[in-house]
């Protein structure tokens, strides 16, 4: 099955006490491409860059089989940048600096042929953006989004008009809590339940993931590293791997499928934090997610 995914195509500079990198390839739309693309489903790609957008990054995106139609390089513009460091905190990022250059006047136009793609995933952009992307799909199977403490700052009413739009939203623990004002975890995802999603996953870095709905509860740890080399863009590779995998059963009214598709999306994240940016993934194989997921499927079986 195909998979639409609307987001942000970054250069990012990050710093970790495992070292530093610059302009590395990074942003949303990019690293739920890349974790999706490991899975039998097609990548339908929206998104935009500069002409400065090396294009080895887009040689590697085509190389995973996504289908980079919808990515719109605007001549004389200059590509997202975004520098960050997680010195002090492995789960937080403090930002040194923010360029959106061309994304700060994105307007997502899917081609025609990108409409009646069954399964959505608006990553993490401003919820007006999501909405006008509601507006362009025709005939979805499952629309998932994502969203950030910015957007529920600055955005709220975008925001809660997107949930009402919305099959499933994937929603980190501290996100839960200032969007639902709430801070028991179970208590925030049961008011999400209220804003429209039929389901709400909610991510908690190292110590897993858990998903709710009116009739179910499921939680899964996270997979255990020794170390965390640079853990951005884990989120969006959770999401692309929960998404790859639920795309390719195409049962996603199964709990049974849910629920192995948090533990590929898990899986797929512990393997993002390994190496800085996407090095990881250029030479991660299928063998080596199927082998840590029945890892992971068996620490858990008791």
């Amino acid at each position: 099955m195909s998979i639409l995914v609307v987001g942000s195509v970054a250069l990012d500079t990050v710093e970790t006490p495992n070292g530093k990198v610059v302009d590395s390839l990074g942003g949303s739309a990019t690293y739920f491409s890349v974790a999706a693309s490991f899975f039998p489903s097609t990548i339908r790609f929206v998104g935009a860059v500069g002409d400065d957008f090396p294009k080895e990054h887009i040689d590697f995106l085509k190389s995973r089989g996504v289908d980079l139609d919808g990515l719109d390089q605007i001549r004389g513009g200059k590509t997202f940048r975004w520098g960050g460091s997680y010195i002090d905190d492995l789960n937080s990022a403090q930002t040194h600096f923010t360029e959106l250059n061309v994304f700060g006047h994105f307007t997502p136009k899917l081609p025609d042929s990108y409409r009646d793609t069954p399964y959505v995933f608006l990553a993490n952009i401003n919820p007006e953006l999501q909405l006008e992307v509601l507006k362009q799909v025709r005939r979805s199977k499952l629309v998932v989004c994502d969203t950030m403490n910015l957007w529920i700052d600055i955005s709220k009413p975008a925001l809660m008009e997107t949930l009402r739009q919305v099959d499933i939203l994937i929603i980190n623990d501290g996100e839960a809590k200032q969007l639902t004002q709430e801070s028991n975890l179970i208590k925030a995802g049961r008011q999400i339940l209220t804003y429209g999603p039929s389901r709400v996953v909610i991510k908690k870095g190292e110590h897993g993931a858990l998903s709710l709905t009116e009739s179910d509860f499921f939680a899964l740890p996270a997979y255990p590293l020794a170390s965390v080399f640079d853990p951005t863009g884990a989120g969006d590779s959770f999401a692309g791997g929960f998404m790859g995998h639920l795309a390719s059963t195409d049962q996603p009214e199964s709990e049974e499928a849910i629920r192995q598709a948090i533990g590929y999306g898990t899986v797929v994240a512990s393997f993002n934090v390994e190496d800085f940016s996407l090095n990881r993934q250029r030479n991660l194989t299928t063998f080596e997610i199927e082998e840590r997921y029945e890892q992971l499927r068996k620490m858990v079986d008791f």
